[in-house]
């Protein structure tokens, strides 16, 4: 699996998603989920998903091909399947990849990708990029074929960083019950401050509510798969 010569390429104006950039990542089996790990060991790597519209895609899918052409050996299959994952949402088509960076080739860690600012301003190695943010991406082509399938891998080089989104706060678990309201109940006054009563005072004791049980979350429903366009090849 080589990068092919002049392969470079911008992706310009999509929307980042998950970003892991600021240091290598691998995914562990035992907790399910994606976690930071040292550059060197197996499956670390720098990776950026990223969402584009149909036009986009296109385009790039085009420049993929042509990649693969260049590079590609006689034993390999002529063509590749469309790598994208397809959505549909409330501004109509779009598709989501990946551009990925290994944390070490061999014993040789890598570098993080670049990651600038729109004024194309160095931006610091441990700069934490934000899902939704809009960005610019530069990629370079790496075709390849055996046991893991046939196609074009992202090879993530640079990052630039159009429009940052704010840090998403942690959704709650929980559904709203009677009780503590932070808003209704604080109004930071300084008789309210139980530490600024008399000892002599009388405490009352609080009264009980009962609360209500949580109303069970709705169910998720599942979008289909839309099937991608015949007339990409043209």
């Amino acid at each position: 699996m080589a990068e092919t010569a002049n392969s470079s390429y911008n992706i310009d104006n999509v929307e980042a998603l998950w970003p892991k950039l600021n240091q290598t990542y691998k995914f562990d089996s035992t907790e399910r989920r994606t976690v930071p790990c040292d550059a060197l060991d197996d499956g670390a790597e720098y990776a950026l998903q990223f969402r584009m519209n149909l036009a986009q895609a296109k385009a790039l899918y085009k420049e993929m091909r042509e990649a693969y052409k260049n590079t590609r050996q006689a034993e390999w299959p002529e063509k590749f399947e469309l790598p994208f994952k397809e959505e549909d949402d409330s501004d109509g088509k779009s598709f989501t990849h990946k551009a990925k960076l290994k944390g070490a080739y061999g014993k040789d860690a890598t570098r993080a990708p670049a990651q600038y600012d729109a004024k194309s301003k160095r931006l610091p190695e441990d700069f934490l990029l934000t899902t939704g943010s809009t960005v610019n991406i530069a990629v370079s082509f790496t075709p390849y074929h055996g046991a893991m399938g046939t196609g074009v891998s992202l090879r993530l080089k640079a990052v630039q960083v159009i429009d940052l989104k704010p840090m998403r706060e942690p959704e709650s678990p929980f559904g709203a019950v009677d009780g503590f309201d932070f808003d209704a109940d604080a109004d930071g006054g300084e008789e309210d401050n139980p530490f600024a009563k008399s000892e002599d005072a009388p405490v009352e004791e609080p009264k009980k509510k009962a609360a209500k049980k949580a109303a069970p979350p709705p169910e998720q429903g599942s979008d289909d798969l839309g099937s991608i366009v015949d007339d990409w090849d043209d």
